[in-house]
């Protein structure tokens, strides 16, 4: 069946690499490369990269909307673009050679008109009818309420569909209750908690209340170097991180997401579909600049976690 993912703050993103980033001076990078970005928009990349079916939703408007169109376009993703008066924004990713640190320059996204939003909204009800999942992922840009997630999710349990969450701030705290999926980081959880999270113990609470206030039936926290948690009603489990040498760590949130809910879709047990998104975020670890996972990198590594267990508690 067809995830339907939206984004309502895309971006084009660029990825370059220069020898050592200091002030003033010109800094000669190398070609760029360029990816159709933001979360929604990525989340359905990866679940196209692993052989399944999406189709992304975004506003887009002025040239960097019509290069995400033609991206998409020739990596075969299937897309319905809502036309607006402003310009999609573009982000940054500078590779510093001499360090081997990366540095992102985002900017923020045009306003989006209330017209525009509703439109967003329609273009949902029209495509998620054989849709399994609709997964928003990513900021609110200019223009959108903090609460459009909650109507998103509203919309979505009036198709009758699973509602996946990815955000952060003002807009994880609005989305409301009864979404399916949160996939919080540890700052996230810590934010819409609403205090400092101390050790496991304190995660795991943290995610535990999330569910206990209704926010949200399964809340998976993606801890980087530490893997993640898993919590449902009936408890939570860690998922261990798949140990690999990273050039970067663009989009592997997304590409975990996308393994998650891809896997959930094909009838994996849920600790099963959180192995199978673990070794897709990983798997974007090996990509350069902003590129997402790749199949034959992700099947090698849920292959080589076979049997290993999760810590439930």
């Amino acid at each position: 069946m067809t995830i339907v993912t939206v984004t309502m703050n895309p971006a084009l993103d660029i990825a370059t690499t220069t020898e050592r980033v200091v002030p003033v001076h010109k800094l000669r990078c190398t070609p760029p490369r360029y990816d159709a970005g933001g979360g929604g928009i990525n989340v359905a990349r990866a679940v196209h990269a692993l052989g399944g079916e999406a189709i992304a939703i975004f506003p887009a408007g002025g040239s960097a909307g019509d290069t995400i169109r033609l991206l998409l376009g020739r990596e075969g993703v299937r897309f319905h673009a809502i036309a607006i008066a402003g310009f999609t924004r573009e982000s940054l990713a500078v590779y510093e050679r001499e360090s081997g640190r990366q540095y992102r320059f985002i900017l923020p996204g045009p306003e989006i008109a209330e017209k525009d939003q509703e439109r967003c909204l329609d273009a949902v009800t029209l495509l998620a009818a054989n849709a399994s999942f609709i997964v928003a992922s990513g900021s609110l840009p200019p223009g959108v309420p903090d609460d459009f997630y909650a109507r998103l999710g509203e919309r979505a349990r009036r198709l009758g569909k699973r509602f996946v969450l990815d955000t952060s701030g003002a807009a994880l705290k609005a989305a409301g209750r009864g979404v399916y999926l949160v996939k919080p980081s540890l700052r996230e959880l810590e934010e819409l908690s609403g205090y400092k999270i101390r050790g496991k113990a304190e995660e795991e609470q943290a995610a535990r209340a999330i569910i206990a206030q209704g926010r949200s039936e399964i809340v998976l926290i993606s801890l980087g170097a530490e893997g993640a948690l898993l919590a449902t009603a009936a408890g939570v489990a860690r998922f261990p991180a798949i140990a690999v040498a990273a050039k970067g760590t663009i989009g592997a949130g997304d590409s975990m997401l996308a393994g998650v809910v891809l896997g959930l879709s094909r009838g994996m047990p849920l600790p099963e579909a959180v192995r199978y998104g673990v070794a897709a975020g990983t798997a974007a670890l090996f990509g350069a600049g902003t590129a997402l996972c790749r199949r034959e990198d992700v099947e090698r590594l849920y292959a080589q976690t076979a049997g290993q267990a999760a810590t439930a508690r």
